[in-house]
């Protein structure tokens, strides 16, 4: 038998809300340990480049898609360049924190689950950067790529990038933003139930062909981002499924009806020890008697 929760249980499931000041500070803390994070591994300008040489080689060796043939698409028009550029400079941070901003509010227990997942896969990202620095390929020669963002703009990336006070653009691998907009797609799949919902995918597929498109990443620093993230979705325990549960119920079994009801036991003990069911017939009259 199957029975469905009701109100006051499904909402005794549902995890509190955490408290507001100190999840913004620690969403804060996150953005921040991540901006400071690729600053300090910057200065290795002379390694960023050997990786970068080594990365395109074996990117050859595995016979990866070239990253030419995704920028040959967008430079057929300024327009569609023009709006790659602004995908990859204005989506990225914006999306992260609207997707973390609705999960507080609309399903805390998936919201606490997102924040984990993001923050591991930052943390692991951040421990890359220090230890393979790595330049991009529109800063690589040998690509043969554009910088798409200085040709065409719009940019978020110094003309010089050693002496770049803003960002670190020797930090390409892993491509965080594949990684976050993965988790974006991967966390409002979980928590949503419309029968759209896997169109949230479009949102790492389309950042994925922004930063091959632009030159700003190769096609191993994506690989290794949902690498990173599918460790951390493993190691991060998810909430579960919004929604009621289902009850099994017969004898010997927790939670049954009869746990429920328990003076329709008490009712029925009397009933048996007399040598009448609980259904009222006596033993005699159902002809099992003897």
């Amino acid at each position: 038998m199957h029975a469905r929760t009701g109100p006051a249980e499904r909402e005794q499931d549902t995890p509190a809300r955490p408290p507001l000041v100190r999840e913004l500070l620690l969403v804060a803390g996150l953005f921040l340990v991540y901006k400071l994070g690729r600053q300090a591994a910057t200065g290795h300008t002379a390694e960023a480049f050997r990786n970068a040489h080594r990365v395109w080689d074996w990117e050859r060796t595995l016979r990866l898609p070239d990253e030419g043939t995704v920028q040959g698409v967008l430079l057929h028009g300024g327009t569609l360049v023009q709006w790659a550029n602004t995908y990859y400079t204005a989506v990225h941070f914006p999306a992260t924190l609207l997707f973390l901003c609705w999960l507080y509010w609309r399903s805390p227990g998936h919201y606490v689950w997102a924040r984990r997942v993001l923050a591991a896969l930052t943390g692991a990202a951040l421990v890359l950067h220090l230890l393979m620095p790595l330049a991009p390929p529109r800063l690589l020669t040998a690509t043969g790529l554009v910088d798409t963002g200085r040709v065409y703009g719009p940019t978020a990336y110094s003309a010089v990038p050693a002496t770049d006070s803003m960002a670190n653009q020797f930090a390409a691998m892993p491509s965080l933003h594949v990684g976050w907009a993965l988790m974006v797609a991967v966390g409002l799949i979980a928590a949503t139930r419309s029968r759209w919902r896997w169109l949230w995918l479009l949102h790492p597929l389309t950042t994925l062909f922004v930063v091959i498109g632009t030159a700003n990443h190769y096609w191993l620093d994506a690989i290794v981002a949902v690498a990173l993230l599918t460790v951390a979705l493993i190691c991060v325990r998810a909430p579960g499924r919004r929604g009621s549960r289902i009850v099994r119920t017969g004898p010997g079994v927790p939670g049954t009806a009869a746990d429920a009801r328990p003076e329709a036991a008490k009712e029925a003990e009397p009933a048996r020890a007399s040598g009448v069911p609980a259904s009222g017939v006596p033993l005699a009259a159902s002809g099992t008697a003897r």
